[in-house]
């Protein structure tokens, strides 16, 4: 999932793709990305059966790049990133605007709820277990991901800046899930996730000077409300990963909502009307 979502480019294109777009001129317009980016993202995609290309016209040749069920089930990951990102992150070029739901037609923020017992769920309600395919070794990258320079990051006028200093580097997005499930120590996340020291201290860094973790007097580093809000999108990124690429043993993580002891699966309602979100109905709010 990291491998093909850890890219800030793949995400937006995705997510211009589900609001409408569909000619290359269309990403070109909407997004700060160069011509070669794009057509390397847009071939990328298509190979990955995120996209598919379709040829509209024959002479001369030209295309549009249409949606398919594996990208349009990553809407609750789009919609849970826009929301943290509008909502705890200050420093965006422009604004994120807020989301409309069409069905109540009011501005609202989506909140996450067990799918089993339909009650909005907390950090500290969700146990995780390893499933059958599961481990850390599975989990974080064989080798170092090389971390995009701030430099670079504020040239392309990047929209999501914070969520990509999770998913767009592996060992972040393990780090931040381990502190999740109640890993606290310096020593213990190195032990734990098998990364040199300075690959630790780097991301802890990251996290500490973005407000998503702190440390206590003991040393341990505790997720803040900035971080325990970042929960939405590691679920449905979750949820998405384990639908589209499943491991014939299993599951590699399980989730449990110990308010109504069922297998946890998210579902994103509106805090407006409370009825479940469908992609089509979040909108970009006038």
């Amino acid at each position: 999932m990291l491998e093909r979502l850890g890219d800030e480019w793949t995400l937006l294109i995705i997510q211009r793709a589900l609001l409408g777009a569909t000619r290359y001129g269309d990403f070109a317009a909407q997004l700060p990305i160069s011509h070669a980016v794009l057509t390397a993202r847009l071939r990328s995609l298509t190979g990955e059966d995120l996209l598919v290309r379709h040829e509209y016209r024959t002479n001369p040749s030209r295309s549009e790049y249409l949606v398919t069920p594996r990208s349009r089930s990553l809407w609750p990951m789009l919609t849970s990133i826009w929301e943290w990102e509008r909502r705890w992150v200050s420093d965006h070029v422009q604004p994120l605007p807020t989301m409309r739901h069409r069905e109540c037609g009011a501005a609202f923020a989506p909140v996450t709820t067990c799918r089993a017992c339909t009650k909005p769920v907390a950090d500290n309600e969700i146990q995780a277990s390893w499933g059958p395919s599961g481990s850390w070794e599975r989990s974080v990258p064989a080798t170092n991901n090389r971390r995009r320079s701030a430099g670079r990051r504020a040239g392309a006028a990047l929209l999501f800046p914070q969520t990509m200093s999770v998913i767009g580097d592996r060992w972040a997005f393990a780090l931040l899930v381990a502190t999740f499930v109640g890993i606290a120590r310096f020593t213990d996340l190195q032990a734990q996730l098998g990364a040199p020291p300075g690959t630790i201290s780097a991301r802890l860094s990251v996290f500490t000077a973005e407000g998503i973790l702190v440390t206590d007097d003991d040393g341990r580093y505790r997720l803040t409300d900035k971080g325990r809000a970042f929960l939405p999108v590691l679920v449905t990124a979750l949820q998405w990963a384990q639908r589209w690429y499943p491991d014939a043993d299993g599951p590699a993580v399980v989730l449990t909502h110990t308010g109504c002891g069922q297998r946890f699966v998210p579902m994103l309602v509106c805090d407006q009307c409370a009825a479940p979100l469908r992609g089509p109905d979040v909108l970009t709010a006038p």
